[in-house]
Order: structure tokens, then C-alpha cells, then sequence
């Protein structure tokens, strides 16, 4: 299976709000489901979404699986709006004010 895209995986808020949790350290989903207040079906979709983008990677611990931040996914994002940075900051400077 291909990676998906990190766009389509941070497009949605509440994938947003899953990778904020995870910035602190690894999280169990009954933690990150306490947090986000979804139901676990929905988290385990989210999970996935961002799984499968390379934005969280997950292990065993015991019982437990516990997930964590994968932040070099994010350098294609980031990249994308670096490429952008001058353009903003011309618009911004533009501005009345």
C-alpha cells in the first residue's frame, strides 16, 4: 500500500489535534481518545489516516500500543510552504496600516 499523502492527513482537525497531543511524547489511544473526545472506531480511523501518511508510528507495550510523532513526514509541508514565504510576506507588506 502507498503512503498517503501528509496534506490529506493534517487537512482534517482532528488528525491536527492527534499529532498536537503526540508533540509532548507517546500517547496510548485511550489517552489520545480522552483528549479528542471521539468515539475509539473513529480514532482507530484517524490513527490509520495518520499511520499510513508516515506521521505517527505506533508499538507494542504490553497490552498497550502506544503511539509517537514522526516529524520528518512533515518536511514535505513544511517545504511547500517555504516556497511560499516571500509571497505572504510581499502581501503582508502591501497591506494599509
Amino acid at each position: 500500500m502507498a503512503p498517503r499523502d501528509p496534506f490529506h492527513a493534517i487537512a482534517d482537525p482532528t488528525r491536527r489535534a492527534i499529532l498536537d497531543q503526540l508533540r509532548d511524547g507517546e500517547l496510548s489511544a485511550g489517552d489520545l481518545g480522552a483528549h479528542v473526545r471521539i468515539s475509539q472506531p473513529s480514532l482507530s480511523q484517524h490513527l490509520k489516516v495518520l499511520r499510513e501518511a508516515g506521521l505517527v508510528a505506533a508499538r507494542r507495550d504490553g497490552r498497550r500500543r502506544l503511539y509517537r510523532l514522526e516529524p520528518s513526514a512533515l518536511r514535505i509541508v513544511r517545504e511547500w510552504i517555504v516556497e511560499y514565504e516571500g509571497y505572504w510576506d510581499d502581501r503582508f507588506a502591501d497591506l494599509p496600516g
